[in-house]
């Protein structure tokens, strides 16, 4: 087996303890033996480009989070590996009446949470009422429409019907109801740790936390108790943070991690010629996209928002940025989600198209002056973040829009985008259950809270809500291209891309399927020889 190289830049003697298996003693011969005694290895090392927000899956919106949570807690209802297809998790079956209003899941029995507690109906119910209690839970008002008593939560009533089953009965059909369950932020966590969750995760998961160090590393053991038996293979995986895509790289040929997103487009040919490396690509279920905020100015003009279109050259930022590994956005919906309109005409770069559209809206060249916010750490969908700013700044110039560009930490970042305090910016979206809803309705709904460019359209709104209440595919997907056309007519965003991003890994490591939607779980991760 290949010597791992440990981090330099992990703490001792407790990063002795959690990685090299030694005793708490730096130096431990005993614990040097221990390793080098060991067959296989069962330390997972997974370098990514920052910090999770919290630990929390209900109250977060970003990979980095529930890269974790993933791990620790479980979904009633799950996806197959590398795929969006539903598979049992917490519960074993499900049913539905005849017009999709009531959902009956039949839940495992003998499942204990990590605090020791029960997993049961009760418990199912108690999490369900949490995330319906308070705006601070955005993906539940996202996915489900509203919150408590309100007519738009799709959620009438979950009710305990037995000690292990379930029942929701809602207010209308919701075509993707059973996909919305086996998203990350709507696992099951312990009720009795409600109040702590963001710092002290407690789920049903393969894996429960041992270590969080800030910026810098997150450690956790495996689940003795996990009820999949035989499950999970590793004894410990550590998320550790390297914010640099080619000082994650190096990381990687040295030894020092064993997996790690954002790989730079540039280096796939250098690893794939790397006997001891091995590549894996995601499969390109995201958008990277620019929102404006539509209740701003200049941007509450939707001219100056289709100029802005016209103006970038995407092209350029594929072959620059994206090693050709991703295609052109015109919608923001994928290609591959049912209900992709592809009929759209997509704004073509053309910088004397967006300089009459400004000169339309009454800007005269050089009048504008607007902050271009990015973050300060690569996405599996934007890999070279501060670099596409700059191309982007570039193009706006040449069309008489002074861009300057603001940087950000992550999770600042979020926090102002989710405000509305940045008028444009960089961000994009990795799908979270294949479908359509998850796009247009989660990012471009009126309220939604990934609704980063505030926009607003009631004929939108109503044609979505339609669409969701229809169980009939080929209706609903005509519904959804009709909702793309009048997206485009408003262009409150600019698409950028889709990509399919590389992941990198050692080449004894066995099992690891990467998830479309960005958030796998390692359960089934081991080591060769």
């Amino acid at each position: 087996m290949k010597q791992k190289k440990w981090l330099s830049w992990l703490l001792v003697p407790a990063a002795c303890v959690v990685i090299a298996g030694c005793s708490s003693e730096e130096g431990s011969s005993e614990g040097e033996d221990e390793t080098a005694d060991s067959d296989t290895q069962d330390t997972l090392v997974f370098g990514r480009g920052a910090d999770s927000t919290s630990l929390d899956p209900a109250k977060e919106t970003d990979g980095e989070t529930f890269y974790v949570t993933q791990q620790i807690y479980d979904t009633l209802i799950q996806y197959k590996p590398g795929t969006t297809e539903l598979e049992p998790a917490l519960a074993e079956e499900w049913d539905s009446n005849d017009d999709g209003t009531e959902f009956t899941l039949q839940l495992r029995e003998d499942v204990t949470f990590q605090d020791g507690t029960e997993f049961n109906a009760k418990a199912v119910v108690a999490n369900f009422e949490r995330w319906m209690s308070s705006e601070d839970y955005v993906y539940y008002g996202s996915m489900f429409g509203g919150y408590g008593d309100e007519e738009d939560n799709i959620i009438e009533n979950v009710e305990a019907t037995g000690d292990f089953e379930v029942t929701f009965s809602l207010r209308q059909p919701s075509a993707p109801f059973l996909k919305n369950l086996a998203m990350s932020p709507f696992a099951i966590a312990s009720p009795e740790a409600f109040d702590t969750l963001e710092e002290e995760p407690v789920g049903t998961g393969p894996f429960t936390l041992s270590d969080w160090r800030r910026d810098d590393s997150i450690t956790l053991d495996k689940n003795e108790e996990y009820w999949d038996e035989g499950k999970p293979h590793l004894n410990t995986i550590i998320f550790q943070v390297i914010p640099d895509n080619s000082s994650r790289l190096t990381a990687l040929q040295n030894g020092e991690i064993d997996l790690m997103d954002g790989v730079n487009p540039s280096d796939q040919s250098k690893i794939e010629n790397d006997e001891n490396l091995q590549t894996f690509m995601r499969p390109p279920l995201n958008v990277a996209y620019m929102p404006m905020n539509n209740e701003t100015e200049p941007f509450d003009d939707p001219v100056v928002r289709k100029a802005v279109n016209h103006a970038i050259d995407k092209e350029a930022l594929i072959n620059g940025f994206y090693e050709g590994n991703a295609e052109t956005a015109k919608n923001m919906l994928p290609p591959t989600v049912d209900g992709y309109n592809d009929e759209v005409q997509e704004y073509e770069f053309d910088p004397d198209q967006a300089k009459e559209l400004l000169e339309e809206g009454g800007y005269e060249e050089g009048e504008l002056t607007i902050d271009l916010w990015t973050m300060d750490n690569p996405r599996p969908y934007m890999p070279a973040p501060q670099k596409i700013a700059e191309s982007i700044q570039s193009d706006l110039s040449d069309i008489g829009i002074d861009a300057e560009i603001q940087t950000l930490d992550w999770s600042t970042y979020l926090e102002k985008a989710q405000a509305g305090e940045m008028p444009s910016f960089l961000i994009g979206w990795i799908g979270d259950n294949g479908d359509a809803d998850n796009f247009l309705y989660t990012l471009l709904s009126t309220g939604s809270g990934n609704n980063y460019a505030f926009y607003s359209n009631e004929e939108a709104d109503e044609l979505m809500a339609e669409a969701q209440a229809e169980t009939d595919e080929g209706k609903r997907a005509e519904l959804y291209k009709e909702v793309q056309e009048i997206i485009h007519e408003d262009a409150p965003t600019v698409p950028l891309v889709h990509y399919e991003s590389i992941m990198a890994g050692s080449d004894t490591l066995d099992g690891y399927i990467p998830a479309p939607t960005g958030s796998e779980r390692f359960t089934d991760v081991s080591f060769t020889e």
